[in-house]
């Protein structure tokens, strides 16, 4: 089968492996949401008196039977095909004669491709919020469970001051649900229909770019033809950095557990099926998760700052370079809903040992608790502060347990009001339901099935 714009020519080989690059692996991922738009595409045709009747119902009857092959994972990309854009319409040719050739009428590869990424891309997204929000109630629990253990509050990576694991883990769990928050902008950014777009500046048909943005359950069409394509790229690498985000404060909460995990700390540990094991040491057990947690936190931005460096410099309009822009993106979707996965894991297998811990604490730590109580006598707080810093060695030991309780204000040891967190989670969790019910709804009435778009 021919690729869809080839005339009277082929292309020689080794360009064509150049272009095609890794289009036609990753397309296998990407091809049950481009038939979910094509099918869009196509009753808008047939509504819009371009398409007949009778050539809808034998393109609807073939997109059905290679979804099936999809779902059965019996349909592959070829290499000479380029991409599953030309693979699912030469499927559809061989299905339906003629009127599989007609699919494409209306309509450029380039808005097709950036609907199908758009398709995709949502489904990726929500599959982040999911599991992000169960990361944010693995972090909540762990925080109401442990809130009142005291742990040692550092900075300069020194101990520092009395805190607790509830509002160690309460933090990372409000750091995920402003991360969530991003993700969700995100995703409305992508929520846009390019339909219609073709190769930046529409056709002389008469489309209807409003229907086909209802039948897949776009919040509004992108308006301007020329910006669809111009932006190309752009969506993705927003989506990206806000994914960026959620894994950067994943990656950091990860090198806290592995300082906390040392032998010399002991505050956590993790049980032995989240460690693997060395090839020569045989006492190892190793946090391979969370050191490659961070590693893949450089990779995430990597994939962001890979698609903004490709498309910083490019004249409006589409080029070919938009291609290289599809790889970070859909690995990093992938990445980031693994990385969120392997948090929750990690957070809700971590073991505490609250006696490590409070044997943590030194006299020292309550230097400034100490100095508050001067104040509290009539002090000033610079007398207070140069009079206990010049004896330390005269400090007693206290009750860390006691200390936390004394801090009584919002969002502090002794009131983590981790309540706040759960309202917020609330929120998300609806938002993104209301969305994941419109998306599925819509592919459920053009497809007549339940369809994976994101895998």
């Amino acid at each position: 089968m021919a690729k869809i714009w080839q005339k009277d020519y082929d292309l020689d080989k080794l360009l064509e492996a150049f272009t095609v690059g890794q289009d036609y692996i990753l397309d296998n991922d990407l091809a049950a949401a481009d038939c979910v738009a094509s099918l869009a595409h196509g009753i808008m045709l047939k509504e819009a008196g371009i398409l007949p009747p009778e050539d809808l119902d034998a393109i609807k009857a073939g997109f059905d039977g290679i979804l099936s092959r999809i779902e059965r994972r019996e349909f592959a990309v070829q290499v000479h095909e380029e991409d599953c854009h030309t693979a699912i319409e030469n499927a559809l040719i061989e299905t339906c004669g003629e009127a599989g050739k007609k699919i494409h009428t209306g309509r450029s590869r380039n808005d097709q491709v950036i609907t199908a990424l758009r398709v995709y891309g949502r489904a990726g997204i929500l599959a982040v919020l999911r599991a992000g929000e169960a990361l944010t109630a693995a972090l909540l629990d762990f925080a109401a469970e442990h809130s009142a253990v005291p742990m040692p509050g550092r900075t300069h990576m020194q101990t520092a001051m009395p805190s607790s694991v509830g509002l160690w883990a309460g933090a990372w769990a409000e750091d995920v649900l402003d991360n969530l928050e991003l993700v969700h902008q995100a995703y409305s950014m992508l929520d846009q229909s390019s339909l219609g777009s073709a190769a930046s500046y529409g056709v002389p048909l008469p489309l209807d770019r409003d229907r086909t943005a209802r039948l897949l359950g776009f919040s509004r069409v992108q308006n301007n033809v020329l910006y669809v394509n111009n932006s190309r790229g752009k969506f993705e690498a927003i989506v990206l950095d806000a994914l960026d985000m959620l894994v950067l404060g994943l990656s950091k909460m990860a090198q806290d557990l592995i300082l906390f995990s040392l032998p010399e700390f002991g505050y956590f540990s993790l049980p032995a099926q989240l460690c693997s094991g060395s090839s020569i040491m045989p006492q190892k057990k190793n946090p391979d998760g969370l050191e490659l947690m961070r590693a893949k936190s450089a990779t995430m931005s990597a994939y962001a700052m890979q698609v903004k460096n490709i498309i910083r410099s490019l004249p409006s309009g589409y080029n070919r370079d938009f291609q290289e822009t599809k790889e970070p993106f859909m690995r990093g979707l992938k990445l980031a809903l693994q990385c969120v996965q392997v948090a929750e894991l990690t957070v809700r297998n971590l073991q505490v040992h609250p006696e490590k811990l409070t044997a943590s604490f030194t006299p020292d730590i309550f230097a400034t608790d100490a100095a508050i109580e001067l104040v509290a006598g009539g002090m000033s707080f610079r007398d207070a502060y140069r009079k206990v810093g010049l004896s330390l060695d005269q400090l007693s030991e206290r009750d860390p347990a006691e200390a936390l309780k004394t801090r009584t204000y919002q969002g502090t040891t002794g009131n983590l009001n981790l309540a706040a967190g759960t309202v917020k989670l609330d929120e998300l969790v609806k938002r993104r339901k209301d969305a994941e019910a419109v998306v599925e709804g819509c592919v459920l009435d053009l497809t007549g099935r339940s369809v994976s778009l994101f895998t």
